[in-house]
């Protein structure tokens, strides 16, 4: 097995336990309008301290749904393009955390998140299901943006020593 596979294997192993952490999060309900507010998206969001962005993305999209699943699928097939949503905010907010952008990444991630994620289903749904469900869902992305900033430090230093004690 090649240095490239071994790579490519451990990414995929760290973004299947990344999801499966989500999926834990997910049975975290935050209560409120949106029964499917949760704490699932913290563990994508500290995630982009060792995954690429479109992996990282990946593991909050599959967050999302498991925190659907876990919720009884209220809003039916709209749920698919919610986990696409949280998909471009987990990568986006892993772009912008790797070029170094500290305080951007975090305004994003509350309004990605919290209200311009909702904003679809202003037209989707209803107006009043919007307002409704904005927040729910701006609390849950602070708690689980919260539990990210405290944890994401931790989780730097641990792979930048482990990548100078492992070359």
């Amino acid at each position: 097995m090649g240095s490239s596979s071994t790579s490519t294997l451990r990414l995929m192993i760290l973004t299947a336990l990344v999801a499966a952490i989500c999926v834990i999060g997910s049975f975290i309900k935050v209560p409120g309008f949106m029964t499917t507010a949760a704490l699932d998206s913290a563990p994508a969001f500290i995630s982009v301290a060792f995954l690429p962005p479109l992996l990282s993305g990946i593991a909050g999209a599959l967050g999302h749904l498991a925190t659907a699943l876990t919720s009884g699928f209220p809003s039916g097939p709209f749920h698919l393009l919610i986990a696409f949503e949280m998909m471009i905010v987990t990568y986006v907010f892993n772009v912008l955390h790797k070029k170094g952008f500290n305080i951007l990444k975090w305004i994003f991630l509350i309004i990605g998140n919290g209200v311009l994620a909702a904003f679809p289903f202003y037209f989707l749904i209803s107006p009043a299901f919007f307002i409704g469900a904005v927040p729910s869902l701006v609390i849950a992305t602070v708690i689980n943006a919260i539990i990210t900033g405290i944890t994401l430090p931790l989780m730097e230093k641990v792979f930048r020593e482990r990548k100078v004690s492992n070359p």
